[in-house]
Order: structure tokens, then C-alpha cells, then sequence
């Protein structure tokens, strides 16, 4: 029996981002019987705190948050917190890897960190955070037995800058698919006032780098339909592109959506999905729509070409986006290397393989 602890996520259930989904399915139905997770979870973030979930030990950190700036102390007491007892201890995420220093001298077995999608690089972060990010990648790469990256372009960063070898495992998306009648999915459009095949859909956090604003300036000049979901009162920028494109009856600015019903039907309905992901690696979103097997139009980053084997279609900038929205466009070919690539069976697999 494997014992492995997992730090650096808020908890499970999953209700944040995606290292939860990811948590959550490599601890599910897919995990083999000889190992046995512990997940660290934020006391502060969870009011309802069972012992177990999906079989996991669930082991609860007080005090912190576990996400913005609260995120590294949340880190580093989840740390010494499993010093003694586990085999294996997957960090996911570097907002704590400064501490491995100290850490690789108290823990001597295997370390496992995923450095996430180049956390530095992020436009929300100011100049101390982006320092201190790219402090904290470093004493990650150092200190972890095994550095594991979601995207071949992180790898390829990781060789390049460091100079050393990296596991690459990506995300699954077929937790995405689920048994949902026409009837309840006509249900569902007529609430978001869409039609089937007749607009296109985002799932994303509201935030520079996600390029929202420039799907907003595309989706109000070209007319046509747009669901954009995500957390439109998280920041100044996001409530500013609220205000300013709420009065457009084409644009339907949605609040996050936790149902995974109604996420399914949007999702499953809409004639091609928007990604303005221009950080972080393999984005679950996108692997997410892929597996819808709907077109996708995504930001023209290196992450993005290598998520979609190079045949999604691509933009920078609005002119290419409304450009790509008046294409003939099919999308057949991301569901089958959601398919191949991006299951959690095959995902779960891998990381056990690490330990």
C-alpha cells in the first residue's frame, strides 16, 4: 500500500479549479487499491468537513486560505503537516516550494511537485509576486525528485532553463460527459435565452491573461451569440468588462456555473467553443470542450497548439477572432485526441506510476 499525501489545493469536494478536478479524479473510481490518498484541505474554505471523500483520508489545515496570498503559508503548514507517515508527497502548485529547502531536510522520501503553468508569467501578478513565483519554480525544480508539467511547451521551459527532465501528465475531460435528456438541455438554453448550435461558449476565470476582453470587443462587433461564463465580480477588471458589455443582448455574462448539468448542455449545444487562455500550461477548460468534439477557437500560444495537436483554429488579436468566427470550422478532431489523450483513467495512471 502506497500512502500519498497531497498538498496545495483547496479541497475536495472540488469546487475552485483545476488541480481540485484533477484531485478529484485520480482519488475516484480510477485509483487503484494499492494506494492510499491523504488530501490537505483549507478549514477556512470548507464549513462541511467530513473524514473521507471518494476513499481519500480528507485532513483539514486552519487558519488560511488556500488561494491568493494566504496560499503560501496555507503551503507550508500542509507541509509540516505530512512529514511523517506518507510514501509519496505530490505539492501542487510552487506557492510554498521556497520552504523545500527546510522541508527536504525533515522529509526524506519521494517528493512530487507540479509546477503548474508557469505561475511568474501571470499578468494579475505585481513585480514582488512574479519574483517571488519564480523563486519559489526554482527551489521547486531543485528539490522535488520528480517535477511533473501538463504541457509539452512547460517542458520544454523546464529542459531550457534548468536543464532538467520533467514528467509530463496532462488533464482528463471526460468527467465533463454526462446523461442529459434534449428536454432538460432545450430547458436549460431557453434560461441562458440561447439556441442550439447558434452561439458559442467561454468557461474562465475573468482575468487578463484569459484575454476576456478581447473576446467581449469580438463577440460586440461581430453580432454574433456569446455564453461567457466565470467570475464576473472577482476583480476590477472583471466588473469593468461587466459594466461595460452587460447592455449587449448578443453577450450573456454568466456568474459561475457549479450545475454540471446546465455546464454540460451549454457546453454540448453551442456551435464552437471560444479558449483565451494565454498562460498556464494545459488548461482543463480547454480539455474540458475538447472532449464535447465541437470546434475550438483558441488564443495563438504554444500551450494551446500543443492541448490540440496543432488543429484547433487560432487568433491574437479581435480582427483574428471575429475572423475564425465566420469560418467553416469542424471539430471532430479535438474528440478524438480528447479521446486519446485526455481520460482520467489514463491520467490516474500515470501519476501512479510515479510512485
Amino acid at each position: 500500500m502506497k500512502r500519498v499525501a497531497i498538498v496545495g489545493i483547496q479541497g475536495v469536494p472540488a469546487k475552485y479549479g483545476g488541480f481540485e478536478t484533477l484531485v478529484e479524479n485520480i482519488i475516484g473510481d480510477n485509483c487503484s487499491p494499492e494506494v492510499c490518498y491523504t488530501v490537505f484541505c483549507s478549514g477556512k474554505d470548507y464549513t462541511t468537513r467530513p473524514d473521507t471523500y471518494k476513499g481519500a483520508r480528507l485532513e483539514y489545515v486552519p487558519f488560511f486560505h488556500a488561494n491568493g496570498v494566504q496560499s503560501t503559508p496555507y503551503d507550508i503548514l500542509s507541509m509540516l503537516k505530512c512529514l511523517r507517515g506518507y510514501d509519496t508527497v505530490i505539492i501542487l502548485g510552487v506557492s510554498g516550494c521556497v520552504f523545500l529547502p527546510i522541508f527536504r531536510l525533515l522529509y526524506r522520501k519521494k517528493l512530487i511537485v507540479n509546477i503548474d503553468g508557469l505561475e511568474h508569467k501571470r499578468a494579475k501578478w505585481g513585480k514582488f509576486s512574479k519574483w517571488f513565483l519564480r523563486i519559489s519554480e526554482a527551489m521547486a525544480v531543485r528539490f522535488a525528485d520528480v517535477i511533473v508539467v501538463d504541457n509539452k511547451g512547460i517542458q520544454d521551459y523546464v529542459i531550457e532553463t534548468y536543464g532538467k527532465e520533467s514528467e509530463l501528465i496532462a488533464y482528463g475531460g471526460d468527467h465533463t460527459q454526462r446523461k442529459v435528456s434534449e428536454e432538460r438541455q432545450q430547458e436549460i438554453l431557453n434560461k441562458y435565452g440561447v439556441k442550439p448550435n447558434d452561439y458559442s461558449i467561454s468557461v474562465c476565470r475573468i482575468e487578463p491573461e484569459n484575454n476576456s476582453h478581447i473576446l467581449c470587443e469580438a463577440f460586440a462587433k461581430s453580432g454574433k451569440d456569446l455564453v461567457f461564463v466565470g467570475n464576473w465580480n472577482h476583480c476590477d477588471y472583471s466588473r469593468n468588462l461587466k459594466k461595460r458589455y452587460s447592455s449587449y443582448r448578443n453577450i450573456h455574462l454568466v456568474d459561475s456555473v457549479y450545475d454540471l448539468d446546465e455546464l454540460y448542455a451549454l457546453r454540448n449545444q453551442c456551435e464552437c467553443y471560444i479558449h483565451g487562455h494565454s498562460a498556464g500550461g494545459t488548461n482543463p477548460s480547454l480539455v474540458e470542450a475538447m472532449s464535447f468534439g465541437k470546434p475550438i477557437i483558441a488564443f495563438d500560444v504554444v500551450y494551446n497548439r500543443e492541448t490540440t495537436g496543432n488543429k484547433a483554429y487560432y487568433f491574437k488579436n479581435c480582427k483574428e477572432l471575429i475572423e475564425r468566427l465566420h469560418e467553416d470550422k469542424d471539430g471532430t478532431p479535438m474528440k478524438e485526441i480528447a479521446q486519446t489523450h485526455y481520460t482520467w483513467k489514463t491520467i490516474t495512471g500515470q501519476y501512479e506510476q510515479l510512485y
